[in-house]
C-alpha cells in the first residue's frame, strides 16, 4: 500500500474521535453517511469536469480530492483501505470482460 494511503487512512480513523469543530473530516463523520456521500459525488463530478476540461494539473488535483473523500467513507464505514487494494489486486490480469462476468455468478 501506499505509505501516503496508509499515513492519511491512519488519520481518517483518529479524526472518528474528533471534536467535529476542530476538524473537517470530523464534520463529514458527524453530519453522517449522507453528507459524505454529498460531498463524494460533488468530487466526482469535479473529476468528471477537469477530465472532460483536459488540464492536467486540474485532473490530478480533483482526483486527489475524489480518492480522499473516497478514503473518508472507507473509514466511515470501518473499512480498511487494504480491502479496496485486494480487490485491485484480485482483479489485476483479468479483462473488464471477465471481471463483469465473474461477478454475476
Amino acid at each position: 500500500m501506499s505509505d501516503i494511503i496508509k499515513q492519511l487512512s491512519e488519520v481518517l480513523i483518529e479524526r472518528k474521535t474528533a471534536d467535529a469543530d476542530s476538524s473537517y473530516v470530523a464534520s463529514l463523520y458527524a453530519a453522517g453517511t449522507d453528507k459524505i456521500l454529498k460531498k463524494l459525488g460533488e468530487e466526482a463530478v469535479e473529476t468528471v469536469i477537469a477530465g472532460k476540461g483536459g488540464n492536467k494539473d486540474e485532473i490530478i488535483y480533483e482526483t486527489a480530492d475524489l480518492w480522499f473523500h473516497s478514503l473518508v467513507l472507507l473509514a466511515h464505514n470501518d473499512i480498511d483501505t487494504q480491502a479496496v487494494l485486494d480487490e485491485l489486486a484480485r482483479r489485476f490480469g483479468l479483462s473488464g470482460l471477465e471481471e463483469k462476468a465473474n461477478r454475476s455468478k
